[in-house]
Formats: structure tokens, sequence, C-alpha cells
């Protein structure tokens, strides 16, 4: 039996912006512990905590196929076969202009332009091991609201179990809750200095993690698979 309730295909960093992540956001994902924030002249101690909640259950990365509970008959093993695969068939993307922070529906992240190369990835990770995925239930589907979503959007969650995939696809990596306009500012102007000696253009995608849910809804890395191809 699995030892996570659902299970997650993501992008994560490696080295000083790894690093980065998992003390803004107060979890490293690579390790799977807590991480103390880092501190920031002239705010409260607890502001970053408090911005911070909802990433920090995920850890620092992008998500590629969504979270998901495994289908019946599947298993982790299976799962892990499948995606080593399909990353030993994948070369690295490198992402024209790099990443860039924004504010993405009130959420602080690390955004990049639209690049097919990337969203054609996604499609595969999304597509290639979705038989490992349980259907969702009518519970989870009415979570997502369908009918406040396009038509493409409700296709692509009851296909794919999630909206926002395929030609949906916006590659992010989350540094906040959804904000107020001030607030995702002030999220942007603190951290524009700290990050920009950290980014680099192109930025290479040159693996994928397989993230598991621990029973308190914290992400951990299981295992990181190096794109090969």
């Amino acid at each position: 039996m699995s030892n996570w309730k659902r299970y997650a295909i993501y992008y994560t960093a490696t080295g000083a912006l790894a690093e980065f992540g998992a003390s803004w956001l107060g979890w490293d994902i690579a390790s799977g512990r807590d991480h103390v924030h880092f501190r920031i002249a002239d705010m409260p101690a607890d502001w970053i905590a408090r911005t911070t909640s909802t990433p920090r259950r995920y850890g620092f990365h992008a998500t590629l196929k969504p979270p998901f509970a495994l289908a019946p008959g599947s298993s982790e093993t299976a799962l892990r076969t499948d995606l080593a695969a399909l990353a030993e068939d994948q070369s690295a993307i490198a992402i024209p202009g790099g990443l860039r922070l924004a504010v993405l529906d009130g959420f602080p992240a690390l955004i990049c332009a639209d690049y097919a190369p990337l969203t054609a990835f996604a499609a595969r990770l999304v597509s290639e091991p979705d038989s490992h995925r349980a259907p969702l239930t009518e519970a989870d589907r009415a979570r997502r609201n369908p009918d406040r979503l396009s038509p493409r959007q409700r296709d692509n969650l009851d296909r794919w179990g999630y909206p926002w995939v395929m030609e949906e696809f916006r590659f992010h990596m989350t540094l906040g809750n959804r904000l107020t306009a001030p607030d995702a500012e002030l999220v942007l102007e603190t951290l524009r200095p700290r990050l920009a000696p950290l980014l680099s253009d192109p930025h290479v995608i040159d693996a994928v993690t397989l993230a598991g849910e621990d029973m308190e809804g914290r992400f951990h890395m299981i295992e990181r698979f190096p794109l090969a191809g």
C-alpha cells in the first residue's frame, strides 16, 4: 500500500534557486522538512509565513501533471517505471528568456513566456502516465466549479482531471497565496533583488520530479528523473 495520498509530477529547481524556494516557502520538498524562513528587515517575522501558507504545502515547484490518486491496479513502482522511460525519451528544454517574477491571477510567481516545446512536454506528462490516475470523484469535480470554466477547461477536467492542462497550461512556480494587488507587488519588490542573481537565460528544464503527498498534506520529492533524450 502506498504511503502517499496523491502523486504529482513537478519541475523542481536545484542548487541556489532550490535553497531560495525552501527558505521563502518554509518547506524543503527535496528533504521533506520544514525550513526556516529567511529574515527581511523591517518586516514582521510572521509575514512571510502568512503570505506563503498555501504553497508551503506543495514546496517550490512548477506543476507538470497535477496531483492525482493512484488508479486501482496501478502502483508507485509502475508509475516510476513509466515516468523513467518518458524522461529517457525527452531531451532537456532550454526556455528562451528564462524565468521572471510576475503576478498570475493574484498569485506572485516565477513564470516564463509561452514556449511550445515546454507546453508539448507538459502535455506528454499529463497524457502518457494517465493510466495511473484514478478517475475524479464527483466531489473533486464539483470542487473545480465546472460551471465557471470555459468549454475547453471543462473538457480538460473531464478527460485529464484538471482544467489547466494542455492548451491551458501555463508554467509557473508559485511564491505566495492569492493576495491583494498591493501585497502581491510587495512580494515581487521584496524578492526581485534576491532572485536576480539566481535566474539564468535560458532557464533549463533538465529533470522532472515525482512527488508524493503525505497524510498531513505536504508534498515530498520521491525521485528526480533526468531528461536524457
